[in-house]
């Protein structure tokens, strides 16, 4: 019996045709109740016999089926009642109205002039009362800048969504005014990166946002300050690795790094340090431990800092915790 019934589902799960197995009804021609499907999409119980519609509506819901068309069994339906999700990211949060360009009816029949006049003066106002406000034409341009910020640092949605909803707080506190949009963005997507913990420095993000560093500081000082923002440290475990696949060091020398970098954590040795020139030295010392020799040019290039910064803190820490003496 349960065999069959696999065979059946299997059957009729290609043509979104689902065996009745809660239904009473039973077929009027060749009598049998076993071999009744249903149709989620026309709503029909028919005989899979003899081809006899049963019944034209569904009456019960058929377990594992939820109210979207999508089928618990693993038969996943096109949700044509679900749209767009909202979202922060966009302007009008996603409810806004369209008015397609289609110059077709519900029936697809052609229409006249007069109407074709009408939708097309309903097309415009409905786009002018979108972005009626300076507030609006500010978020709609934000928001396409952001979404270009997305792709060039390859940051996540949920990301994104937290950076929209930082640079809305800061458009209804007027810290926009004056600034621009690119530094505003910028800085949030800076804040969140630093929140989540994704690995971007000041510098990538002020590369991909074409912006001057020190603008974007001055920036985000003045966003932390007035939204009462706590940013957590960067983490300078997660600059170890990436600095380490930059420079092409081998895995023994990442795992010597980190153990270093743990040391330097316990003594509170990293306080008031930069992350990456930290372990950009932490690597540098790491190397020489585990003779995968390279150049502090190549380090400090990969780390992106310069190699003043690397001597001076690799000095400080093999003095400190007495490393290749």
């Amino acid at each position: 019996m349960l065999k069959s019934l696999v065979i059946r589902l299997n059957r009729y799960s290609s043509k979104n045709l689902i065996p009745n197995m809660t239904s009473s009804l039973t077929c009027s021609i060749c009598f049998n109740d076993s071999m009744l499907i249903t149709d989620q999409e026309s709503g029909e119980i028919v005989c899979s016999s003899c081809g006899q519609v049963v019944s034209d509506t569904i009456q019960q819901s058929l377990e594992g089926v939820t109210t979207s068309g999508s089928s618990k069994l693993g038969n996943d339906n096109n949700n044509r009642a679900v749209g767009m999700p909202i979202s922060v990211a966009r302007h009008d949060m996603g409810l806004a109205t369209l008015i397609g360009k289609a110059d077709k009816d519900a029936s697809g029949r052609r229409l006249d002039a007069a109407m074709r006049t009408t939708m097309e003066r309903l097309r415009a106002w409905d786009y002018r009362t979108q972005i009626h406000t300076p507030t609006d034409r500010n978020l709609k341009t934000a928001f396409s800048q952001l979404d270009k910020l997305k792709d060039k640092l390859a940051l996540p949605n949920s990301a994104i969504e937290k950076a929209a909803y930082i640079y809305r707080k800061a458009q209804e506190r007027g810290m926009v005014r004056g600034r621009t949009i690119r530094s505003v963005l910028a800085a949030t997507s800076y804040i969140v990166c630093r929140e989540m913990g994704i690995s971007r420095t000041l510098k990538d993000i002020a590369m991909a946002a074409d912006v001057r560093p020190k603008d974007l500081s001055r920036t985000y000082r003045l966003l932390v300050f007035e939204l009462d923002l706590k940013v957590p440290i960067i983490d300078p475990m997660k600059a170890i690795a990436r600095i380490a696949n930059k420079a092409e060091l081998r895995e023994t020398t990442k795992r010597q790094a980190i153990n270093i970098m743990y040391e330097v954590t316990k003594r509170e040795l990293s306080a008031g340090k930069d992350p990456m020139g930290l372990a950009a030295s932490v690597l540098y010392l790491a190397s020489h431990m585990t003779r995968d020799y390279t150049t502090q040019i190549d380090i400090a290039e990969a780390a992106a800092v310069t190699e003043v910064t690397l001597r001076n803190r690799s000095r400080d820490l093999r003095d400190k915790l007495k490393l290749l003496n």
